[in-house]
């Protein structure tokens, strides 16, 4: 049985940046989604790791991201996704969650195989993550319903990449998260 971990990509945003006209109707729809799934793995007891943009603050504890976060334009797409006591969190500053992270060494030490990536953006930080995740030979599943873009035609052939050239596992609908 595989080792799995949820990560959860940029859901900490306050959507003041030059495409969130075009990324907000895209993370309303998956939000639901998004939600079931963080209350699936906090039921099951599968880690949840956040890890986020930092906006340029580089501060020392997350509070300061969701702070920002929360007051942004949109804190209504944020309040449901925000970490409970038990998360995890990795500060990023470019689009792999991996680039110069901590994050290989901690889902080494929690012998993590299989990474569930959902979040934001398709096309940009869900595409390079699940590569940085291939070429560490971790399994990807990336739950379609459950992962917001800023251009549907470029999160298509994204996901599609994913699926034909990194084996990443696409699923539409509820993941089975096993521990």
């Amino acid at each position: 049985m595989d080792n799995t971990a949820v990560v959860v990509i940029d859901m900490l945003n306050p959507y003041r940046h030059r495409d969130a006209d075009l990324l907000v109707p895209s993370v309303r729809t998956v939000l639901p989604a998004v939600v079931r799934l963080l209350s699936a793995a906090r039921e099951a007891e599968v880690p949840v790791v956040y890890a986020n943009d930092n906006f340029g603050q580089w501060r020392s504890h997350h509070g300061e991201i969701i702070d920002i976060a929360m007051a942004g334009e949109h804190p209504d797409l944020v309040e449901p996704v925000l970490p409970d006591e038990d998360a995890l969190f990795v500060v990023k500053a470019r689009h792999s969650v991996f680039y110069e992270t901590p994050l290989a060494y901690l889902l080494g030490t929690m012998d993590i195989t299989r990474l569930v990536l959902v979040g934001q953006v398709t096309e940009q930080c869900v595409l390079y993550s699940a590569l940085d995740a291939h070429i560490r030979h971790l399994d990807v599943v990336v739950p379609t319903n459950a992962v917001a873009h800023i251009h549907a035609d470029l999160a298509e052939a994204a996901l599609r990449m994913m699926e034909r050239n990194m084996g990443a596992r696409l699923i539409d609908g509820s993941v089975p998260l096993r521990r």
